[in-house]
Order: structure tokens, then C-alpha cells, then sequence
């Protein structure tokens, strides 16, 4: 329990502020928004976890502390606003008075961004899908009659992209006119991204010095790509959040609330080392992820309930689990 100590203590001055600003009803909608935060976002805490584990224990507190900032007020409250602000004839400031005062008028302007939204966070999240199923140095196959002939298109360059752009163009082939710019505009920007990050990553990896010594060179662009991919996630259920309710106060301390338990997973998912002890649960992350990039990619054509896009997180995880469980049990042991 150690490292859900603080999504505990947070979890309760949210509620509290919520009891104090609407009583009874407004604290059940931020439970409703927290919960639902969490069960969206298991898939997140493996694939953050699987990064978190090579990070080193100041990076990881980090990233439960200030990337937590990031997360809820940077991801969840002004990049939105940014969001409607760059798309919309308004100014910041504006947009964010409309938060505050008229949320039923900012949440119209932030459903008129959907669209290219789920492009740029569609786009981020399948090429993080397609850079694990193409990847040909992997040794451990969920799906191995799928994964074993994908790994080895990986040896193709930049197939990711490829493959990513052809989609992307299919996507954009469907909308009306009026919307086919902003998708591939937003869908670029999410693979530009995407790369520069990944560049970056690579280029800060850790390195041996002269003395042998291991360099960790790679913690902050890690902390940079979990934010990033965090934001991703997170631009869903931003919009989706307006279904339950229009207070923007309302959405905060419940997403704050989720947020704050799928962090404190991760760092628990690494140092109980589940993803090593449960062998197929990033597989299972990753497909999920897949399919929710392909479900906000397809969002922009026709409507998705969200009902869909969280429960697709939790079969695939699950799916995972129980073949972890029965690899664990007829794994052969070793004398």
C-alpha cells in the first residue's frame, strides 16, 4: 500500500473539496469520473511501467510528483484550452473564462476539435502500437503466428511510418470535405512528434564512458515521452468526461483523482516487477493501445462510445493476464 499512500490522500481532499462545493451529487460524479479514469487507463500504467523500470528512483519520483502537475493541469486542463483556443477565433484566456463560467459552450468548441484531436493522439499512440509489433529483436511472442511474421517486416525501414501514413490517408478518405484537413494535419503532427521523441530517446540512451561506468543519459527524455504519451491517453477521456458533466471543477478533481492511481500503478507495477513476472501483460497493453488508436482514429468518422474504447483496454489486459498465469503454470521448471 506504500505506493498508493498519496493517490489515498489525494483521493480524499478531492472528494472533499467535491462535498463542499455540491455535496452528496457532486461527489458521486467525481467518484463516477475518477473510477472510470482508472479502469480507461490500466493499459497506460503497463506501457509507463515498462519505461518507469529503466528509469532510476529520483526519475521516478519525478514522475509521480511533478509529471503528476503535468499530468492533471498541464494534459488535462490547459492543453485542452490550448486546444479550442488554436482552432477556435478565441483568445487563451478566453477560452479559459469559457471553462470556468460557460462550460456547456466550452464543451461545444472542445467537441468541434475532436476530430483532429483523436488524429494527433491516434496517430502518437498506433505508432507506439506498430513500434512494438514491428519490432524484429523481440523474443517473446503473445500471438505468435500474428507477431512472429510482423516482427519480421520490422527489418524494413521506417514500416511504422508507413504503415501509420496509409492509414491515416484511409481515415481521412472518409471524412467530408471539411474535416479532411485538420485530421491529416493533426495525424502529422502526431507522428512528427512521435519521431522527434523517439530520436531524442535514442540519442540520450544510456552510454559506457571511458571507464566503463554506465551514463544515465536518458531519464529526462523518458520523463518527456511517458507526459507526451500521457496526454494522449488522457484526450479522450477529457472530452468524454463532458458526458458525465459540465463542470469543469467536477472533471479536474476527478481526473486528478484517477491520474494520481494510475501513476501511483505504474511505480507499483515496477517495483513488484510484475511486467517480468507476468510475461504477456505488455503485449496485451500495447494491443490495447492499438485498438484504441484505430477506435480515436475511426471516432472521427462515425461515433464511438466510450463505453468501447475503455473496455477494449480491459479485455485485452485481461486476455494477457490469464495467458501470463498459464504460461507461469506450465512453464517447465528449471534444475
Amino acid at each position: 500500500m506504500e505506493n498508493f499512500r498519496l493517490s489515498f490522500f489525494v483521493t480524499g481532499i478531492c472528494l472533499l473539496v467535491a462535498f463542499g462545493i455540491g455535496g452528496a451529487s457532486d461527489l458521486f460524479l467525481v467518484a463516477v469520473l475518477a473510477i472510470l479514469e482508472i479502469s480507461f487507463s490500466f493499459d497506460n500504467a503497463v506501457i509507463n511501467a515498462a519505461k518507469l523500470k529503466y528509469m532510476d528512483k529520483k526519475w521516478q519520483g519525478y514522475f509521480l510528483t511533478w509529471g503528476m502537475l503535468v499530468a492533471v493541469f498541464g494534459m488535462r486542463l490547459i492543453f485542452p484550452v490550448l486546444i479550442v483556443a488554436s482552432t477556435s477565433e478565441l483568445g487563451f484566456f478566453d477560452v479559459f473564462d469559457l471553462a470556468l463560467n460557460d462550460p456547456d459552450k466550452y464543451g461545444r468548441y472542445l467537441s468541434m476539435s475532436h476530430a483532429q484531436i483523436s488524429a494527433f493522439g491516434g496517430m502518437f499512440l498506433l505508432l507506439l502500437f506498430l513500434n512494438f509489433i514491428f519490432d524484429h529483436e523481440k523474443e517473446v511472442y503473445w500471438i505468435k503466428f500474428i507477431e512472429e511474421r510482423l516482427s519480421k517486416l520490422g527489418k524494413l525501414d521506417s514500416i511504422e511510418v508507413a504503415t501509420s501514413l496509409i492509414i491515416l490517408f484511409i481515415v481521412q478518405s472518409l471524412l467530408p470535405d471539411n474535416y479532411k484537413l485538420e485530421v491529416i494535419v493533426g495525424g502529422v503532427l502526431g507522428i512528427t512528434l512521435y519521431i522527434i521523441v523517439s530520436i531524442l530517446s535514442a540519442y540520450f540512451e544510456e552510454e559506457d564512458d571511458s571507464m566503463g561506468n554506465t551514463i544515465k543519459q536518458g531519464t529526462a527524455m523518458s520523463f518527456i515521452y511517458l507526459e507526451i504519451l500521457d496526454a494522449s491517453f488522457s484526450f479522450d477521456g477529457v472530452v468524454g468526461a463532458f458526458a458525465v458533466t459540465k463542470d469543469i471543477i467536477i472533471i479536474m478533481l476527478g481526473l486528478t483523482i484517477g491520474a494520481m492511481f494510475v501513476r501511483s500503478l505504474t511505480v507499483h507495477l515496477v517495483k513488484k516487477g510484475t511486467l517480468d513476472e507476468y510475461i504477456y501483460l505488455e503485449h496485451g497493453a500495447h494491443y490495447a493501445i492499438g485498438a484504441l488508436a484505430i477506435l480515436m482514429l475511426f471516432g472521427t468518422v462515425i461515433h464511438i462510445p466510450e463505453t468501447i474504447t475503455g473496455l477494449i483496454g480491459v479485455v485485452f489486459i485481461g486476455l494477457s493476464l490469464f495467458s501470463s498465469i498459464n504460461y507461469r503454470k506450465n512453464k517447465p521448471l528449471n534444475i
